[in-house]
């Protein structure tokens, strides 16, 4: 019988056929084989743990079996090879992934597993247990993680870590990881010009909570600690009061030097202080992490519970999870990466709840209330401390203030101030606390006044005046500048700016915004003023404005909110990971 032998066309291309499973199907047999023992001609030893395999597969997929193999180690002729210092678990996981491309870094074997993958060379396991650390840094883990990666060369792990605590140093120094530190690691921490410190006063708090939990060991490494805090940039009266009154430093010659510097500095001009250069009248420097602008709840009309955040880097606004219950006029603070909005409106009353908001979770909890209910408070942080200050109860304006220390979870009050005011903005620059005009319900008007807050006294003192009444006005803080952004006298709007410097005591007109605005949120970012939303007196604003102090000019964004809102409560956080 004859053979059919098809027809086959000449002159047409016939790609080469490529089965997409086959390395797949492959590497599946192959591992069937290696745990039958199947064609095996190696064994691998560690501790009591043998794992055989082939030595081209183990060859193909680590730069240390290829050159164990391939050359001419007295290993590449033996069937049985004892491995050292190799976590045996890790091997086995190791060896697993080789076969399978799969593998699960978890909390309790990355910490053998990245060794491992780094003296065989498996650059893919090693690279995901980076990725698998970068994601895990805390405040309380990242001096940890910083280390582990300097000591295993993960050189892009070591410089995040490292970027990582210089970011969150004000959260990282209340961990067992820093108190535990060494003289000489503190010292290269303080003397980086990019940590991310609102006051010069956080490093020196810093320092002296390392030197106070081994004080018998450490009142030695005081003075050469103390060369890095920068001084001379800290507020006089923390100086007088905090500094100068230390006994450790009191005792100590060397100190007491850095001490005079810092006062000495204080009493030159501005002009003055320009010229006089030393490595601790330098302003740090920090580099930030990408940042978003967070707008939570406000008035559209009602209160509304919604959030949502605009991108810098992007351009766009973004949803995220909806506060637990309605809530306007409130007043949002940012420590230690989480975000509290306090006090408010509901709609119907005005309440002493907080709402907590952790962007790395994108969710929202709750926390110990204020002593009074509040609205049209202001709200701002200060020595790790959370202000609140005025406000309107339901009934009258507020002249009383309180705070809120997370470490004990409570808030406690604070001297009054010297007139009731609702409608408050507030700022903190050079340690203290100002509470900017507002409306004194007692005699029914908006205030031009102005009254800053020094919290080693416990005292308000009167500063200069705005030069005219601003009731619902933003505030912000720019390069030690306080600025007073819009709000109202009575029925007129205003679109008017001016900014106050603590060293002068004046209050000076900058560049009008480009719409009226009282009841807007104020927040600095990256040396810009950011004004968002509000109202015009007879509308809510969706738009947002951007000042730059260098040229003194106003900049409207091309982006407006999705929702139009006054109101709200606004802060500048790092980008969550959503």
């Amino acid at each position: 019988m004859d053979t059919v032998r098809p027809k086959i066309l000449s002159g047409r291309e016939h790609p080469a056929f490529k089965h997409p499973q086959h390395a797949h199907k492959a590497f599946d047999l192959l591992n069937h084989m290696r745990r039958s023992g199947l064609l095996c001609d190696v064994t691998l030893k560690v501790d009591s743990i043998e794992i055989p395999a082939h030595k081209n597969i183990l060859a193909s997929c680590s730069q240390y079996f290829y050159a164990m193999f391939t050359g001419e180690m007295t290993e590449s002729k033996l069937d049985c090879i004892t491995l050292q210092e190799i976590d045996p678990k890790a091997l086995a996981l190791l060896v697993d992934f080789i076969y399978t491309s799969e593998i699960h870094v978890t909390e309790e074997n990355v910490q053998t597993l990245l060794p491992a993958a780094n003296i065989l060379q498996i650059t893919e396991v090693r690279d995901a247990c980076c990725e698998f650390l970068q994601a895990q840094l805390h405040p309380s883990n990242c001096l940890g993680i910083c280390d582990f990666a300097d000591i295993h060369a993960c050189a892009d792990l070591h410089n995040h870590a490292q970027t990582y605590i210089e970011q969150h140093f004000t959260e990282v120094v209340h961990y067992d990881e820093f108190l535990s530190l060494s003289a000489e690691r503190v010292s290269k921490l303080i003397l980086s010009d990019r940590l991310t410190v609102t006051a010069e006063e956080q490093v020196y708090e810093a320092v002296m909570s390392w030197v106070h939990h081994d004080l018998h060991r450490r009142q030695e490494d005081l003075e050469s600690l103390l060369e890095h805090v920068r001084l001379p940039l800290m507020a006089q009266d923390y100086i007088v009061q905090r500094v100068e009154e230390e006994p450790l430093i009191k005792g100590n010659s060397r100190c007491k030097d850095f001490l005079i510097e810092a006062m000495k500095y204080h009493l030159l001009k501005v002009d003055q202080k320009a010229m006089y250069k030393t490595p601790r009248t330098q302003p740090r420097n920090p580099i930030g992490l990408p940042k978003v602008l967070l707008v939570v709840g406000g008035q559209a009309p009602k209160a509304i519970r919604s959030v949502e955040c605009y991108d810098f880097s992007e351009d766009k606004w973004y949803q995220l999870a909806e506060m637990p219950s309605r809530r306007c006029r409130c007043g949002l603070a940012v420590l230690n990466g989480l975000v509290y909005a306090v006090g408010g409106f509901n709609g119907s009353l005005r309440v002493r709840s907080i709402d907590v908001y952790d962007p790395v979770s994108d969710t929202w909890n709750s926390c110990p209330s204020m002593e009074a209910r509040r609205s049209t408070l202001g709200v701002a942080v200060l020595n790790g401390l959370i202000f609140a200050v005025g406000g309107f109860d339901g009934s009258t304006g507020l002249d009383t203030a309180e705070y809120f220390d997370p470490r004990i979870g409570e808030w406690k009050t604070i001297a009054s101030m010297s007139v009731r005011r609702s409608s408050v903005g507030v700022g903190v620059v050079g340690g203290m606390l100002y509470a900017v005009g507002g409306y004194d319900g007692a005699s029914r008007q908006c205030l031009s006044s102005v009254e800053c807050y020094n919290p080693l006294s416990d005292l308000w003192m009167t500063v200069c005046e705005m030069s005219c009444r601003r009731s619902g006005a933003g505030v912000g803080v720019v390069d030690g500048l306080l600025y007073a952004v819009g709000g109202h006298d009575g029925p007129l709007v205003r679109k008017s700016v001016e900014v106050f410097n603590p060293e002068t005591n004046c209050w000076s007109q900058v560049a009008d915004m480009h719409t009226c605005r009282r009841n807007a949120g104020v927040v600095a970012n990256g040396g810009y003023l950011y004004v968002v939303g509000g109202d015009d007196g007879s509308s809510n604003l969706g738009s947002v404005e951007m000042f730059d102090p260098q040229t003194n000019s106003w900049t409207l964004l091309n982006c407006s909110m999705m929702t139009k809102r006054s109101y709200a409560g606004v802060a500048v956080i790092e980008k969550p990971t959503l």
